[in-house]
């Protein structure tokens, strides 16, 4: 039963701008396969990965210190350490975490890891296809895109033969 101590391991940051975080992918450092947990700082003032919600995959957060904001489906609620939230797959679990204090924001994000996976992104109508490595997941991705909902095509649309 392997065991990981988040001192060994690296930190991972994107910084995009309003959005910007510290990530140790705590799951991958053992034989985790079906459930992901990854701790994450956020810095003052920043927010984590764009407002969204998965629809094969459940996410749920525990704070361990700090303070900000969760931005749910229908409101927006204050966290504070010792908080959790349960995201649900479907448009009821979209969310973002919003640091809006003066002080680091660190919490543990878990998900189920089932591939494939859609994400979807309701403030910029977009959508993100995993296939082949679950969101998180570090493996092969041989299906994977992120595409604008308004250029959704017919199923039939270039099919051979629509030309006769």
């Amino acid at each position: 039963m392997p065991t990981v101590n988040e001192d060994d391991l690296d930190w991972e940051s994107l910084e995009r701008g309003e959005t910007a975080f510290r990530r140790k992918r705590l799951a991958d450092a053992t034989d985790a396969e079906e459930l992901g947990c990854s701790l994450y700082e956020l810095p003052a003032g920043k927010k984590s990965w764009p407002y969204h919600y998965h629809t094969g995959n459940e996410e749920a957060i525990y704070v361990l210190a700090g303070e900000g904001q969760l931005r749910g489906a229908d409101e927006q609620v204050a966290l504070v350490a010792g908080d959790y939230a349960a995201f649900p797959a479907g448009e009821d679990g979209a969310h973002r975490i919003i640091n809006d204090s003066d002080e680091p924001l660190r919490y543990l994000a878990f998900s189920t890891m089932n591939d494939p996976d859609i994400g979807v992104y309701p403030d910029s109508e977009k959508i993100t296809l995993f296939g082949g490595s679950p969101p998180g997941g570090t493996g092969d991705r041989p299906l994977s895109g992120s595409y604008r909902r308004e250029d959704a095509v017919d199923y039939w649309e270039g099919e051979l033969g629509d030309e006769q």
